[in-house]
């Protein structure tokens, strides 16, 4: 077998563990993280095996680099390795703690290996790569013996404690890691479930896979696994403490969690279809895309009323609004200094309340104050809890604490709130009693579960005092002890829903006072002896109204049925029938991907659609361009996505940025694939063209049943895409004869019901039709197609053939097709570096982004039918054959060619070798960045392909010149040319081109490269 055999080749296919969406407790039969198991289709969708090769090695599998014998195949089945599998080299090996992190990815979208969000850790075995598990003394029970949680693991064998099988009958460390990063974060309260292991090629090295919630729990979960792994193999060279670890990594969740009420609202859009974009590190939230967005920060909204938070901030300023409309309130006064705090309290009357003015969450709350000397002491710890200085005595109002939500005018639920507090038992002191409350499985840290626990401060023990207790103390059968003066959830405090019970005065009288302070939800806080029967009979008051309140008290209440209260905010936000997303069409391929994004950005434009439009140019909304730059990438599509002026989406998907970060969405309406050809090979891992088909496939996986497909039919490699797609297959071909591959695809999608886009040749021209079914419908000819020149850029008839399947997926009428492709042109500021014709000085000048081998074949087809005479067709649009197989030219044709460093020798060899074919003289230069090469040596591989054409008898070059900067190149190209000559420009900087040969065609005194030197800048992306 050969090392080329040995490497993965196929995308691994996506796969759950054998566990449901069920939580954490229900894990016990059939947990995430596995690795082996085949995926299942999704949505119903039929998904066939791709063409390649399996990759060899997953959980367990012999590695790459090993013999595929018998013994080997044992192993890949669980059972451990034999000698004859590893043998000799295993004794030559000493055990070591080697295991460790090469690379590390956050995939952000459906991406290479998954249709979730993963992290990917590159990792490198070491000398661990010959001892699995079962070969590491005392490995698999100090494992289990650390997380015994490892048994609810399913692994491959599908069933409950399969990992841990797997783990006796012997597996590898990056298979083990996969595991525990998994497990580490469930521990710390984030659910996560689907994993795998692949080879990565080189000897050692794997690709660990595996889900996350949070970016940061994720990769530290992944540092924590790799640790722990060394550690098992050695305490001693590496020691870890996972009590430590562990408790550093839950409050790293904490942090980067969303809050109880944020994440109540994002669970609730979810379960709508409505995609979320975190704006930051805290609760600022998108809701939906471009022009439907709604943005969120935990409960307040886009529709929130700025006002609305300043009335309810300030406390006496809502107390006299309420009191104003004849709602029940407490009688109150703002005092800034102690002794005017005094004074008013013994206006209102004893006993009364202090707290601070625009506090929240209840803290520097003092109640029922009875003495001078309790309103001295409460100003004080008021004040400390005021943001301006200011405090609120008001008078006490005696009762049960109930929150009542109001949601867009209307009263969604109710609780009751209870202080925290405990009940003696005549056997346990108030401390433990309070010790014995926070064993409570349901109470965490802060927001991390649905209950706070409770804390002893000064202000707790100050207040047990108050009630004859000291914390040492044994309180009798049945006392019960208040620890916090409010019923607030974030003290500890409890809550009892009570939603059916509330009388309908009082549900009106909450909803009064939402409206009058203008807030779309309130919190209305009740004081009052009981909700079921009317304040304005039993004395009850409003003595608070709260901005962004929190949900968990009605989401997840201690006693009581729960309120699903995040539905009426979302549907405030989106009501029904309104829409959350636009329409993302993403276009990939190895060739003429930004050309064809441009194209239908221009269709949808002229549509009336405001496009916000990603490319290897940059940023471009609305036409203008706003950032420049390679903008193919995730973080450029999540910009678009942003814009709330944005109402459809075209991006430019790159091979790079789905290995990098995934598509940064997830999903897109159509999906364009243009071409699979052998670029970037060697790159990221992708070795094959199948491979690099596979990458290029993510944005067909990420079509759903409502979107389309459209793929090339002439490429074998795009055409079987169209199994993976979940939604409906547009074609489109530039083959016009039966025989053709393409043709026949087309032919046979047709019979089924399909729709293609195609060529048929008349005595016209090439005339675009429309095949839907047996019906056809013709749309443009190509030659009335600027960008097409006549009809002699084969390459832009086949991106306009993509285009226009593209645009009619997205709801164009053909009319809206035709006009769009009859006014886009390859100018320079319509498409720049794209095929842009200049003529200076009788010199026609083509300025163009060939950058590869199937590019620089393309661009030599250009430059032939440009630099001869126009075939004539014949009745029926036949073309006749040439005479001795060419056409004479009319001039002659110089190339200045490069090639990127980073493609392979053979690549560059090729590419000059194709250009020998085209151009009579060439001058090949370089990128400024060379991509890891040296000076000269990618030049220097092109020119070896002219030579060795030359040589072969297959070249028209007869000069060929290294002239490494590429403006040098450019004036010494067009000092040779003279008038009816072509100059082909396969440039890097497009923009200084351009200048370039502007100023080489001005006269002194003459007009500049540019009517207005703006229309090209914009901030760097």
């Amino acid at each position: 077998m050969t090392p080329s055999e040995r490497k993965p080749s196929s995308k691994p296919k996506p796969h759950k563990a054998g566990a449901g969406p069920s939580a954490k407790s229900t894990r016990q039969t059939n947990k995430a993280a596995t690795s082996g198991v085949k995926p299942t289709p999704k949505s119903g969708a039929k998904r066939t095996p791709k063409s390649d090769p399996k990759p060899v090695a997953e959980s367990g599998a012999t590695p790459a680099g090993k013999s595929a014998k018998p013994a080997a195949k044992a192993v890949a089945a669980g059972a451990p390795p034999t000698t004859s599998a590893r043998g000799a080299k295993a004794r030559s090996v000493a055990l070591e703690p080697s295991l460790r992190i090469v690379e590390s990815r956050i995939l952000r979208g459906p991406n290479y290996w998954a249709r979730e969000p993963v992290i990917r850790l590159l990792v490198d075995l070491g000398s661990l790569e010959e001892y699995p598990s079962n070969k590491i003394p005392g490995f698999v029970d100090g494992l289990v013996g650390m997380l015994p949680s490892l048994e609810d693991h399913a692994c491959s064998l599908g069933r409950r404690g399969g990992f841990v099988s797997r783990l006796r009958d012997g597996t590898w460390a990056g298979h083990v890691a996969e595991h525990i990063a998994l497990e580490l974060q469930n521990l710390a309260g984030t659910d996560v479930r689907h994993g795998k292991t692949r080879s990565a090629g080189p000897y050692g090295q794997y690709n660990v896979i595996y889900e996350f919630r949070e970016e940061s729990v994720g990769i530290e979960a992944g540092r924590m696994a790799v640790a722990l792994v060394n550690h098992l193999v050695d305490p001693v060279a590496a020691p870890f403490d996972l009590v430590d670890e562990l408790e550093r990594l839950i409050l790293l969740a904490e942090r980067s969690a969303f809050g109880p009420s944020t994440q109540a609202l994002i669970d609730e859009a979810v379960s709508r279809d409505i995609p979320f974009i975190r704006l930051d590190r805290f609760s600022l939230v998108q809701l939906g895309q471009g022009v439907h967005q709604q943005r969120i920060r935990a409960t307040m909204t886009s529709r929130t009323s700025a006002i609305g938070v300043d009335v309810a901030s300030d406390k006496s300023l809502t107390n006299r609004l309420l009191d104003s409309a004849g709602l029940p309130v407490p009688r109150a006064d703002v005092v800034d200094r102690e002794e005017d705090a005094v004074a008013v309290a013994h206006r209102l009357g004893f006993p009364c309340v202090v707290k601070p003015l625009d506090g929240n969450h209840g803290r520097g709350v003092h109640l029922d104050l009875r003495s001078d000397d309790a309103v001295r002491a409460a100003f004080h710890g008021a004040l400390a809890q005021s943001r301006g200085g200011d405090v609120v005595v008001e008078t006490y109002v005696a009762g049960k604490d109930y929150r009542c939500l109001v949601i867009g005018g209307k009263v969604a639920a109710i609780a009751e709130r209870v202080p925290a507090s405990v009940h003696g038992d005549g056997s346990l002191s108030v401390r433990q009693l309070v010790d014995q409350a926070n064993q409570d499985p349901r109470r965490g840290i802060g927001h991390e579960k649905v209950l706070t626990r409770i804390k002893l401060d000064g202000a707790a023990e100050e207040l047990v005092r108050v009630q004859g207790w000291e914390l040492d103390d044994v309180p009798p059968q049945g006392a019960w002890i208040k620890l916090a003066l409010t019923g607030n959830m974030s003290t500890g405090g409890t809550s009892i829903d009570r939603t059916i019970e509330a009388h309908p005065d009082n549900v009106e009288i909450a909803e009064t006072a939402a409206l009058i302070v203008g807030l779309d939800v309130a919190g209305i806080d009740f004081i009052c002896p009981d909700i079921a029967t009317p304040v304005r009979e039993t004395g009850g008051a409003i003595v608070e109204v709260n901005a962004a309140p929190g949900f968990r008290m009605h989401t997840h209440p201690t006693e009581g049925e729960p309120q699903y209260v995040a539905k009426p905010v979302i549907d405030n936000l989106f009501p029904p029938g309104s829409g959350s997303r636009i329409p993302i069409v993403a276009v990939t391929g190895t060739n003429g991907k930004t050309t064809t994004v441009r194209m239908i950005a221009h269709i949808l434009k002229l549509m009336g659609r405001r496009v916000g439009m990603t490319s290897t140019d940059g940023i471009v909304i609305d036409g203008r361009l706003i950032k420049k730059g390679d903008m193919s990438g995730p973080k450029s599509a999540q910009m678009v996505l942003q814009n709330p002026t944005v109402d459809t989406a075209v991006f430019e998907v790159a091979r790079g940025g789905i290995l990098r970060e995934g598509l940064g969405y997830d999903r897109n309406d159509v999906a364009v694939v243009t071409n699979v050809t052998g670029d970037h090979l060697g790159l990221g891992g992708i070795d094959s063209i199948g491979q690099l088909a596979n990458v290029k496939g993510v944005v067909v996986e990420a079509v759903p049943r409502s979107g389309t497909a459209v793929l090339n039919a002439d490429d074998p490699h795009v055409a079987r895409m169209g199994r993976h797609c979940a939604g409906r297959v547009v074609y489109f071909s530039m083959a016009t004869e039966k025989g053709k591959d393409g043709f026949d695809r087309v032919d046979g999608h047709l019979g089924r019901g399909g729709a293609a886009f195609g060529i048929d040749p008349t005595a016209e021209g090439d005339l675009i039709v429309l095949r839907l079914g047996q019906r056809t419908m013709p749309v443009l000819y190509t030659h009335l197609i600027p960008a097409t020149f006549g009809g002699r850029a084969r390459m832009n008839v086949a991106n306009a053939l993509a285009a226009a399947a593209a645009a009619w997926a997205s709801g164009a009428h053909l009319h809206d097709i035709r006009q769009g492709l009859r006014t886009f042109s390859t100018s320079f500021f319509q498409a720049p570096g794209r095929l842009n014709l200049l003529e200076i000085g009788g010199i026609r000048v083509v300025i163009d982004y060939c950058h590869n081998v199937d590019g620089m074949r393309q661009l030599a087809d250009f430059v032939e039918n440009m630099v001869t005479e126009p075939e004539v067709r014949g009745p029926k649009g036949v073309r006749p054959s040439r005479t001795n197989g060419a056409r004479p030219r009319t001039g002659r044709a110089i190339g200045v060619i490069g090639i990127p460093g980073d493609r392979r020798d053979d690549d560059q060899h090729d590419y000059g070798a194709i250009a020998a074919t085209a151009f009579d003289e060439i001058y090949v230069r370089e990128d400024r960045n060379l991509r890891g090469r040296s000076p000269g040596e990618t030049a220097t591989n092109v020119v070896a392909g002219v030579k060795d054409a030359r040589t072969a008898g297959n070249a028209r070059t007869t000069r060929a010149e290294k002239i490494l900067d590429e403006m040098t190149a450019v004036r010494a190209a067009l000092r040779r040319a003279a008038p009816g000559d072509l100059v082909v420009m396969c440039v890097d900087d497009a923009v200084g081109v351009y200048r370039e040969a502007m100023a080489a065609s001005r006269t002194p005194g003459g007009p500049t490269a540019f009517a207005d030197p703006g229309e090209l800048e914009a901030p760097e992306g």
